[in-house]
């Protein structure tokens, strides 16, 4: 009778530990960057997304910044609804309202530094970075130049994939002077699409991945930058192991319509000046957490018509995610006017804004090359956590 007991013990703590190992992943998963509010965490409770033994509640601990609320709270878990196990602080969802984006726009970024083009003495690769000459920082290449002239030898720091790495290179005299023996630019432009504005304060967040040189994979770094009111001229369907893309042209003679103040693994941020011709005014909607995110029904918003419209997808994988990532979800296109447009995703789409519930809670990001159908995107938290 004695091994009995112990055995249906034994059983019990193994069947509640099954049940706890998803919910438990699920939680540890999030951080103090995830978005939610008392309405996502009731939602979540209903759905048993946390499993049927754990819930979350809510506590508000919104405080004044700077004249600002900081809308923060703490997410309690408990098991069977009065055991604690795990408090995490959330940033809370207020109620502000934000212009639904979907339109093209194009960017020019001033990097941060200089971009290797090519190097005569076979010392950095093409798509090298160049960040601070001796120990200093350069907002030109006039003034790269400058220090260039007043020195024998010179200690470069420099990112390669991202690494930052360092070298001492001696300069060469020539007929106007010294030089590196190396080609560079300052600039890159490119075309995205415009995720959300927040209503009020005009910021942005667009591209929900980063913009990378093409050769190194370094993601550039701002100096300062704009974005410009691109005009669709055609479309390249997608094909299989073909990416297609949206063909825009835009013009640095206009006036740009807000600055780029990052552009970092989760897309570019920064404020607008104008919001004529990059967004619907009519069209507004709050952001939601990845905890809302369900599988199944949802929409994209994309002008690949000429103007902003909805299309229906399917959320067919929604990843748990520690660290900020641009494939947070996989979907599948499933509207028939998108896939007779574009064949699915192509490239110029990426910021392209994911709504479900009548919220924006995420963006695409990347296409399947086997698949242009199929797509991923990424959670806006992650867009939030500049």
């Amino acid at each position: 009778m004695k091994k009995a007991s112990i055995f249906l013990c034994f059983l019990i703590v193994l069947t509640l530990s099954m049940s706890l190992i998803e919910p438990i992943r699920m939680i540890n998963s999030l951080d103090e960057e995830f978005l939610t509010n008392s309405q996502e965490l009731a939602s979540a409770n209903k759905n048993h997304v946390f499993g049927r033994l754990v819930s979350a509640k809510l506590k508000n601990k919104t405080t004044q910044v700077d004249g600002q609320n900081d809308a923060k709270g703490e997410v309690v878990f408990k098991l069977f609804g009065i055991i604690p196990i795990k408090r995490i602080t959330a940033t809370i969802a207020g109620d502000d309202e934000f212009y639904v984006g979907g339109i093209p726009i194009g960017i020019v970024i001033n990097t941060d530094g200089a971009i290797v083009l090519s190097d005569e003495n076979e010392i950095f690769k093409e798509g090298d970075i160049i960040t601070k000459l001796n120990g200093h920082d350069f907002n030109s290449l006039e003034e790269m130049s400058n220090q260039v002239q007043n020195n024998d030898e010179i200690e470069i720091d420099f990112l390669r994939k991202n690494k930052p790495l360092k070298t001492l290179v001696k300069t060469k005299q020539c007929e106007n002077g010294k030089k590196l023996g190396l080609w560079v630019k300052d600039d890159v432009s490119g075309i995205g699409t415009l995720t959300f504005v927040n209503k009020k304060t005009k910021e942005y967040g667009a591209l929900g991945h980063p913009i990378l040189e093409s050769n190194s994979g370094n993601i550039i770094p701002v100096g300062n930058g704009r974005i410009y009111k691109c005009n669709l001229i055609g479309i390249n369907k997608g094909k299989r192991n073909e990416p297609g893309e949206l063909r825009c042209i835009f013009s640095q003679a206009e006036e740009g319509k807000g600055d780029v103040v990052s552009n970092s693994k989760v897309g570019l941020n920064g404020t607008l000046s104008s919001t004529s011709g990059l967004i619907d005014e009519n069209k507004t909607a709050p952001l939601g957490g990845r905890l809302g995110v369900k599988m199944g029904k949802a929409k994209i918003v994309s002008a690949v018509s000429g103007i902003p419209e909805e299309y229906d997808i399917e959320i067919i994988k929604a990843n748990y995610q520690k660290k900020s990532s641009d494939k947070s979800l996989v979907f599948r296109v499933t509207d028939k006017r998108l896939l007779a447009l574009t064949g699915g995703i192509v490239q110029g789409m990426s910021g392209s804004p994911i709504m479900q519930d009548g919220k924006i809670i995420g963006a695409v990001t990347h296409v399947f090359m086997s698949d242009p159908s199929k797509g991923y995107g990424i959670y806006v938290d992650w867009m939030l956590a500049k």
